[in-house]
């Protein structure tokens, strides 16, 4: 992922709410699932680690969901933690709406 790319997906992020948080339980199987699940219907997620209750650091917890979830940490601040996954069946209409190009002569003819 390209440091552009990643600007992107960052300032995508700031209007998202928090998605699941990880507490006291840590990163379990079922988590994993559910944010697996996430992903797969959003490609952009925000999660978070409560610092005072989570037995693992958010760095920690973003590389071992990332690893789990074949994903991609976009971002680490504090302890919410941004992850990317593309998924290409979400893409499949934005190819077929190609717009049609415009002609030369319908951009001449539309003076004002």
């Amino acid at each position: 992922m390209t440091s552009k790319e990643r600007a992107n997906l960052r300032g995508q992020a700031n209007s998202l709410e928090v998605l699941y948080q990880i507490g006291k339980g840590g990163i379990n199987d079922a988590f994993i699932e559910q944010t697996k699940a996430a992903l797969k219907k959003r490609e952009l997620i925000k999660l978070k680690v409560l610092l005072e209750s989570s037995p693992v650091s958010p760095r920690e917890a973003a590389e071992e969901i990332a690893a789990k979830t074949e994903s991609e940490v976009v971002q680490v601040i504090g302890g919410c933690m941004i992850f990317y996954k593309y998924n290409p069946e979400l893409h499949k209409d934005e190819k077929k709406k190609k717009p049609a190009a415009k002609k030369l002569s319908d951009i001449k003819g539309k003076r004002r």
